[in-house]
């Protein structure tokens, strides 16, 4: 009976046994587990890789100092910039200006020869005029006379026409840049250092003197 009693007692206690002794396996687990995630835990937080530490900012002197190094450059490279438009315009204006020159003067030297022409047939015409004076003027020689001083006007008009002028100094102030004294006259009624005759005509290309007149200037006589 005793031993009835006792296997009983055994068969209503082994499952609470069985029940105590898997549960300290269970903390055990719970115990681990939540030591496992502290860990995991602590290594997620825990310091950070030094290679992605932020670098240590500039101070503020050196980009100060960079900053003026900066504009002082842009000062530079302005003052450079303004330097080549300015040379840069420079050229171009003496550029248009040589080619003005060209245009105008492109006949100087053609029109020096072409004066000497003109002295030629003014001196004609003059000894021509002078032949067909009276008292005995001849008709033929007068004509020919008439046709010299429309050819001496048609020239001197297309002299004209391209900028080719005559000058005329006779009563004006001596100039050394438009005139080449070859005399002296005395100065009677004229004043001292006027031009008092001309013995060759000066021309001007344009306003530029091309050909100096040879002048007599006149002087206080001595007496």
């Amino acid at each position: 009976m005793a031993g009835r009693s006792l296997r009983a007692a055994r068969h209503h206690l082994s499952p609470l046994l069985s029940l105590g002794a898997r549960q300290p396996s269970r903390d055990c687990l719970c115990v681990f587990s939540t030591a496992a995630q502290q860990r995991s835990t602590g290594d997620e937080c825990g310091p950070e890789d030094p290679r992605d530490e932020p670098r240590h900012p500039l101070s503020e002197r050196t980009l100060e100092l960079k900053a003026s190094k900066l504009e002082e450059q842009v000062r530079d490279l302005t003052e450079r910039y303004r330097k080549a438009l300015a040379d840069s315009e420079n050229v171009r204006r003496r550029t248009q200006k040589f080619v003005e020159d060209a245009k105008l003067f492109g006949i100087q030297s053609f029109c020096k020869d072409l004066v000497e022409v003109a002295d030629i047939l003014e001196k004609t015409t003059e000894s021509a005029a002078r032949e067909a004076e009276p008292p005995d003027p001849k008709p033929t020689l007068k004509k020919i006379c008439e046709g010299l001083s429309l050819i001496e006007a048609k020239l001197q008009s297309v002299f004209a026409k391209h900028g080719l002028q005559k000058m005329n100094p006779v009563g004006g102030k001596y100039d050394p840049y438009d005139h080449e004294i070859v005399c002296h006259v005395p100065a009677e009624g004229m004043q001292p250092g006027t031009v008092a005759l001309v013995t060759q005509d000066g021309y001007k290309l344009h306003g530029r003197t091309i050909r100096h007149a040879h002048v007599g200037v006149a002087v206080e006589s001595q007496e």
